[in-house]
This record gives structure tokens, C-alpha cells and sequence, in this order.
């Protein structure tokens, strides 16, 4: 069964650099055809996709997002990682991460983190 583990700061200042780890058991990044995506929810507001990371290693991103977002792996280690760039307080949510394949690309997600911009 696969299963993820969001990692990373709680707490980051305006400006800086979120970065955050998703860690994978059960299963491995590289395996064909599964998918690892990034996921964020402000408070009082909807999910908003972020970007994802295909088993061989390309990306896609939020167009939205895609200025500030990068997302990369650490295959011997089985785990991606997600990077925004010059946060603001918009940025505050909670950060999921998931996994799925072709047919569902989100169907397993891990239990969130809460990140805050604030100085």
C-alpha cells in the first residue's frame, strides 16, 4: 500500500523560499506510469493543483503557479519535493501531496501540513 509523508517547515517568512518533502513507502516514484502531485488549500478556500512529477521525471505545472514552482525527486531516497519561490501570506494553506496512476492520478493523498507566511 502506498503511502505518503508530507515534511517541511511549518513557518516561513514573506519573501523566502517553501520547500516540502513528500517521503514514499509502499511504493516507488520511478514505477511506470504513477504520478506525484503536489496539492494546496488556503484556509476558507477550494484545493488548488499545483504541479506534478511523472515517474520518469518530467513536470507540469500550474500556469498560475508556474513562475514561482518547481518540483523535483531524489529517486534513491524515493522522495519528491515541491518549491515556491518569493512566498506571500496568500500562500498560507494546507500542502498535500499524492500519488496515483493514468486513470487517477490523485487517488492516494498524504495527511497534509500546514505551512504559514508571516514574519
Amino acid at each position: 500500500q502506498v503511502q505518503l509523508q508530507e515534511s517541511g517547515p511549518g513557518l516561513v517568512k514573506p519573501s523566502q523560499t517553501l520547500s516540502l518533502t513528500c517521503t514514499v513507502s509502499g511504493g516507488s516514484i520511478t514505477t511506470n506510469y504513477w504520478y506525484w502531485s503536489w496539492i494546496r488549500q488556503p484556509p476558507g478556500k477550494g484545493l488548488e493543483w499545483m504541479g506534478i512529477i511523472a515517474y520518469d521525471g518530467s513536470t507540469y505545472y500550474s500556469p498560475s503557479l508556474k513562475s514561482r514552482t518547481s518540483i523535483s525527486r531524489d529517486t534513491s531516497k524515493n522522495h519528491f519535493t515541491l518549491q515556491l519561490n518569493s512566498v506571500t501570506p496568500e500562500d498560507t494553506a494546507v500542502y498535500y501531496c499524492a500519488w496515483g496512476g493514468v486513470a487517477d492520478p490523485m487517488q492516494g493523498w498524504g495527511q497534509g501540513t500546514q505551512v504559514t507566511v508571516s514574519s
